[in-house]
């Protein structure tokens, strides 16, 4: 019954799919991003109801009077700081743990495949953080929450799919596998 428990993550993603239009964006977000205050006070009255905001607005305004004059980087500044490798090794070695995660397991592959497939699954992470990053700034999480929703939904399906037919077109196993990396990339770039 594992296919009903990866079904399960699934259902948990449409839930929050469905609710996610319904919540306002992130009042640091709409201002130090986007530059707009009305739209940030509007989002703090939505999120925490009515009340003064004004001590949690001017903190914002602080730290975007801060953040004004520092360089916004790109991922291959970001590599080259000395200042991230602790982050950037924490990273990494969480990366590569997924080697030990079993996914390469679901897709009933031959045993002498199965350390591409892992190696396969560190890349689709290590792909998905650096497109993250990279467009993070420029569309903002809740558009990339909802399209990273969207896509695992959409890939659970032909997931389910091509498992219940890779006992009848060999083939499918592989299909299953790019379908893994796939939904990894949509996980990383979304939730």
């Amino acid at each position: 019954m594992w296919n009903v428990l990866l079904s399960f993550s699934g259902l948990v993603a449409l839930i929050q799919l469905l609710f996610l239009p319904f919540f306002p964006e992130s009042p640091p977000y709409l201002l130090l991003q986007k530059g707009d205050k009305a739209g940030c006070l509007k989002a703090m009255k939505q999120l925490w109801g009515e009340g003064n905001y004004h001590t949690e607005f001017d903190d914002l305004m602080k730290e975007k009077a801060v953040t004004k004059g520092t360089k916004i980087m790109n991922v291959l500044e970001v590599l080259k700081e000395p200042s991230v490798y602790p982050q950037l090794s924490t990273m990494l070695l969480l990366l590569m743990s997924l080697q030990l995660c079993g996914l390469s397991a679901t897709a009933n592959l031959q045993e002498s495949i199965i350390p591409y497939v892992s190696l396969g699954v560190a890349i689709s992470e290590l792909i998905s953080i650096i497109f993250c990053s990279s467009i993070i700034d420029r569309f903002g999480r809740r558009i990339l929450l909802w399209g990273g929703y969207l896509l695992m939904a959409l890939i659970l399906v032909l997931l389910e799919t091509s498992l219940l037919l890779s006992g009848q077109f060999l083939w499918m196993r592989y299909c299953s596998v790019i379908l893994i990396f796939l939904f990894l990339i949509a996980y990383g770039i979304g939730p």
